[in-house]
Formats: structure tokens, sequence, C-alpha cells
């Protein structure tokens, strides 16, 4: 539990708090990073000429992008979780007005269909990415300061999920379905964790259930998204286009690949192929052997923040321990969702593969969470020490 404030040890003492204690931790998100980048530039240069007359211009953006998303992971691992808690409730007034503003026509951009993005001068802005890591932060407080009542009250454990509602409510009007599963994934795991009452628990996860069922079958276009991810060779050149082509890169990527750079589906046969497909064009050049690596490295990734999240249970510290276990789930979800999308296993939901597709928005959300999760191990790990970082 959060004990007084010592305001004199906000600041840790720099030769105690080594944030690379856990090298399994950093040596993950380096490599995804490391590794996202390459496959990127790989993938992108076909449609990158044909659009720019630039072969090297996603590349390039996806770089500053990296640069700029370390810088912002750093940085993050400076500010101590105190004031992560105590801005919680002010994050997540912020992602409310953030998605009202992008519904505004002037102020949003529609992009296939959709309303997520506000264009600045040097970059486009989703700012339904930024909602996870605050949902994040708001539950593990939320889930801290009520950790009693939360156990036995029925309204103090439905206070946190209309909050979330009203995010869901505005990412629907986008409509970002993806994103809205993802919170709500995310939602009832850290009320798990926070050992909600069980009954209401599973009672709102069979809802949630029937509401989604409803929401996908009710609407026409998630209706024919679900037919052609149940039948995609029945409409290979319509709805079941990405499917197939996606299907057609893992079976010629075979156990080893064909090699970095000499994919084929790239070549403007997959759409989105340095995007949402990119896991696709790894399954290709790397074959089944790069696939398992990737997923070994997200595997390592959100063990060791699995790990550290109940580290931080046993001693005590609630709000470090359910940053971490969100921030796994986060990832966890995402990259199932991706990686099944691209394997046939689930229906088109948009989503990018966490620290490797490009997009400047979802590289930065997820690098300022992997450094909220670095700052968890730091203070997590002196306290085990016995140094006080203020809680």
């Amino acid at each position: 539990m959060i004990q007084a404030v010592r305001r004199d040890r906000l600041q840790p003492d720099n030769q105690e708090s080594s944030f690379l204690k856990d090298q399994w931790l950093m040596l993950s998100v380096g490599l995804l990073l490391v590794l996202g980048f390459v496959m990127v530039a790989s993938a992108s240069m076909i449609i990158s000429d044909r659009v720019f007359h630039d072969p090297f211009h996603y590349m390039i953006r996806q770089g500053v992008y990296l640069l700029i998303s370390v810088l912002a992971m750093w940085g993050v691992t400076r500010i101590p979780l105190l004031l992560w808690q105590r801005f919680s409730i002010a994050l997540l007034l912020v992602s409310v007005v953030l998605l009202i503003a992008v519904l505004i026509p002037g102020i949003g951009h529609v992009v296939n269909g959709s309303r997520r993005w506000i264009h600045l001068p040097f970059m486009s802005i989703q700012l339904s990415e930024f909602v996870k890591l605050s949902v994040v932060v708001f539950l593990a407080d939320y889930a801290t300061r009520k950790a009693q009542a939360l156990r036995t009250d029925l309204v103090c454990f439905l206070k946190p999920l209309l909050f979330v509602g009203v995010l869901i409510f505005l990412l629907l009007l986008e409509p970002d379905f993806g994103t809205s599963s993802i919170l709500i994934a995310i939602t009832l795991s850290v009320l798990f964790i926070a050992e909600a009452p069980l009954k209401p628990f599973l009672l709102l996860v069979a809802c949630v259930a029937v509401v989604f069922a409803a929401l996908a079958i009710l609407s026409p276009y998630r209706l024919a998204r679900l037919l052609s991810f149940l039948h995609p060779w029945k409409t290979p050149y319509g709805s079941g286009y990405q499917l197939t082509q996606s299907l057609i890169a893992f079976g010629r990527g075979g156990v080893f690949g064909v090699g970095l750079g000499n994919g084929l589906q790239k070549l403007l046969y997959l759409p989105e192929a340095h995007t949402d497909f990119l896991y696709a064009v790894i399954g290709e050049e790397f074959g089944l052997t790069g696939s398992l690596v990737v997923l070994l490295l997200f595997g390592t990734f959100i063990a060791r923040a699995c790990w550290w999240g109940r580290e931080a249970l046993r001693q005590s510290q609630s709000f470090a321990g359910l940053i971490a276990y969100g921030i796994a789930f986060w990832i966890a979800y995402q990259v199932a969702i991706n990686c099944g999308v691209t394997l046939g296993l689930f229906p088109t939901k948009g989503l990018t593969l966490p620290f490797m597709s490009y997009g400047g928005s979802s590289l930065l959300v997820c690098c300022l969470g992997a450094g909220l999760l670095l700052r968890v191990t730091a203070e997590v790990g002196s306290y085990s020490r016995g140094l006080d970082y203020g809680r």
C-alpha cells in the first residue's frame, strides 16, 4: 500500500536505481525495437517508393519515431510512480477530452473509414493509442486506493467500469473496435488481479461477451469481417483479400523463410504490410523460426512484467504491481490479436504489433509503457534492498 510521502526522497540515487537490473526485460525490448525497424524498412520500401517516390520515406520517419520513443522511455524511467498515481485521474480526463476532440470535424481526420487521427505538421497522432496507458494507470491507482471496498462493495466495483465505459463509447464512435476490445480485456484482467468479487466479475464477463457479439453481428462492416475471417478463400479478391495474402506469406516462408528483403507479398500484394500485417512479412522472410523468435521476445517481456507485478504485490506495493500486470496484459492481448489476425485466428481488428509496426503513436505509447515498467523494476528492486522512493 501507499505509505506516507517523503518528498526529499522523490528523486532516487542514481547508483542504487539501475534500470539495467533486469537484463532480460531490457534485451527483449531492445531486440523488438531493432527488429521492428529493420522489418518496417524491408516491408515499406515498395509502397514508399510508389507513394512518395522515395523508398526510404517510411524508414526515415520510423527512425525518427524510434529515437523520440526511446528518449521518452528513458524520461519515463526518471518519473517516480508516486507522481503517476497522483495524476492518474487527470490522465484519464485528458484521454476523454482527446477522444471527444478527435470526433470533431476539422480536428479529427478520417483514414480508412475511421476518424482516429489528428494531423500535426510533422506527424499524425492516433489518440486511441494513448488511452491504453492512461487506463492502466487509472485502474492501478483506483484498485490501490479502494482495495478493501473493491472486494466487498458492488458500487465500488462498478465505478471504474463506468469510467472505462465512457472511453469505449467514444472509441466505438470513431469506430475503433480493436482498441475497445483491448481496453475491456485490460480492465477485466486488472480487476481480477485486484481480487474483485467473483460473481459480479463473471456476470460482467458474460455481459461484455454478449454486447461485443451483438456489436459485431449488428454492424454490417463488422459482420463482413467476421464472414471473411471464417471463410477467407471464398472471397480471395474481396473481403478475404488481406487474410489470404497474409496466409500466402506464411506459406512461402516455410521453416526458415526466403531471406530478409526477398519477400514477395510486400510488393503491393499484402495491404498494410508495414503496419498491421508486419508479422506476415516476418513469417515470409524469416519463416516459422523467425516468427517463433518474435513470439519468444514478446513472451520474455510479458513474463518479466508479470514477475515484477507479483514481486511488487508480495511487497505490498499494490500500485506498482498492478501497473506491471496491466502493461503485461495490454501487450499480451495486442500481440495475440495482431498475430492471430495475420494467421487467420481472429477477424481483422486494425491493431499494430507492439514495438515493431510502423507508426509514431503506437511506438511512442509502447515505449512509454516499457519505461513505466522499468520504473517499477527500479522501485520494487530498490525497496527489496531497503531503500525508500517516497512510498
